[in-house]
């Protein structure tokens, strides 16, 4: 019987050959070696697929209905315990990454549903800075990391995937309803991975931020609560447009708040 594989790490992407290329360096340079590369390709006609031919990925590339449906399918394809999805253009957090989320998961005395830890993100003078997660128990606030910088152990998510719902914020739907059946969670802090900023998340911010106040109506948060949630992530977001540099300097500066969780 083979070795069950620890980590499977799952690659969407789409016409972006120079960020798949950065991925697979990153995935590449790891010291710990027990993962699969799940690539979905949507299709590229940029030599994504032809370059793929070459590479160590398990891979398809078809036309799909957009990032999370074929996240959806990266999900099915996978056969590690832990699914950790970083598209293309995102590139883990250097070459230990894996062997120390590996050790902290061996550490624990009951295996953890859900690990995350924290990103780092590049600012306006492409300089990564980091970004500590808060507390997942915070998830109703928005996303509390990147998701980029969480893993989900695939026993544990029994039928759950990404609502076709949402264009935007199928993964904070997701997150938190993965939340709400997890029972062991796990913290890591250190940056796990390096997000790569000017996605769809980015571009149509308020479109995610509009779905996300949807999500959480529908898991029944208080519709005031809701409301001022969806009042504070706007006046965030303007802030880091208006002024960049306090916006970094106050990221960089918070400390985490992530916590262990067995409960």
């Amino acid at each position: 019987m083979s070795k069950k594989l620890l980590f499977s790490i799952i690659t969407v992407t789409c016409n972006n050959i120079a960020g798949l290329k950065r991925t697979a360096k990153s995935i590449e340079i790891q010291e710990f070696q027990d993962y699969e590369w799940i690539v979905i390709d949507g299709a590229s006609n940029d030599g994504s697929s032809e370059w793929l031919k070459l590479s160590k990925a398990n891979w398809t590339s078809e036309e799909d209905d957009g990032i999370y449906h074929a996240m959806n399918k990266g999900m099915k394809r996978g056969s590690g315990q832990y699914l950790l999805f970083l598209n293309a253009g995102d590139i883990l957090a250097g070459k230990n990454v894996l062997e120390h989320l590996a050790q902290e998961i061996a550490n624990e005395p009951i295996e953890p549903d859900f690990v995350y830890g924290d990103s780092l993100e590049s600012n306006k003078n492409n300089k990564p800075i980091r970004k500590p997660a808060r507390s997942h128990e915070q998830v109703v606030s928005g996303m509390f990391t990147h998701h980029q910088a969480m893993l989900y152990k695939r026993e544990a998510l029994a039928n759950l995937r990404y609502s076709p719902l949402y264009d935007i914020a199928a993964d904070y739907d997701f997150t938190m309803r993965f939340l709400k059946q997890a029972k062991n969670i796990l913290y890591c802090k250190y940056p796990v991975c390096v997000f790569e900023p000017g996605g769809v998340s980015q571009r149509k911010a308020l479109q995610g931020r509009a779905e996300q106040f949807q999500i959480r109506k529908n898991l029944g948060t208080k519709d005031s609560v809701n409301a001022a949630v969806f009042v504070a992530q706007t006046i965030a977001w303007n802030f880091r447009k208006i002024f960049p540099s306090l916006y970094w300097k106050a990221k960089s500066g918070k400390k985490s708040s992530g916590s262990k969780s067995n409960d």
